[in-house]
Formats: C-alpha cells, structure tokens, sequence
C-alpha cells in the first residue's frame, strides 16, 4: 500500500512478486512432500525472506533513504530464484526416480 500511496508503480509490482514468489516458495516445497520427494533447497527460504523484509522495513521506519525498495528488490529476486531451484531439484528428484 505504501508504493501505491506514493504512487510508485513499479515498486508496487516489485512488492506483488515478493508476495506471491513467497507462496509459491512455499507451495513448492509442501506440494513436493505432498509427493512424497524433499524441496529443501533454495537461496531463501521463509527465515531468510523474513529477515530481509524485516529488517528493510525497520531501517526505513528510521528514515535509512532506498533502503526499502533495495530490500523488496533483493527479497523478489532472492524468492524467484528459490522457485527456480525447488522446481529443478523437484524435477531432477522425479527423473531418477523413473530410471
């Protein structure tokens, strides 16, 4: 809502990825338990996403200037790379298994 207010668009969309990259993280890893395979790689996983987020939202609320939007740009990235990873382990884990 914050980018939105301030009318930052393209910050706005970088937060809307951070939010659905950061289920899909998520629902990569339980979908591959679902079955029965492991999903525990990945650059960011949920503590790590946390911290980044966290953190960039309190050095702002101090008034540390682009400190938020380097966050949500490292936390979008981070999280899209983690997909990537979980989805070629889970697809590398499927492969061996049909050999």
């Amino acid at each position: 809502m914050y980018f939105i207010s301030v009318h930052d668009t393209l910050m706005a969309a970088v937060t809307l990825v951070c939010l659905i990259a950061g289920a899909v993280v998520s629902y990569a890893k339980a979908r591959a338990e679902g079955l029965g395979l492991t999903a525990d790689v990945g650059l960011a996983e949920r503590p790590e996403r946390l911290v980044v987020a966290l953190v960039a939202a309190c050095f702002s609320g101090l008034g540390v200037p682009y400190i938020l939007p380097a966050g949500m740009w490292l936390l979008a990235v981070a999280s899209l790379i983690t997909v990537g990873q979980r989805v070629v382990a889970v697809y590398q884990q499927t492969q061996t298994r049909e050999r």
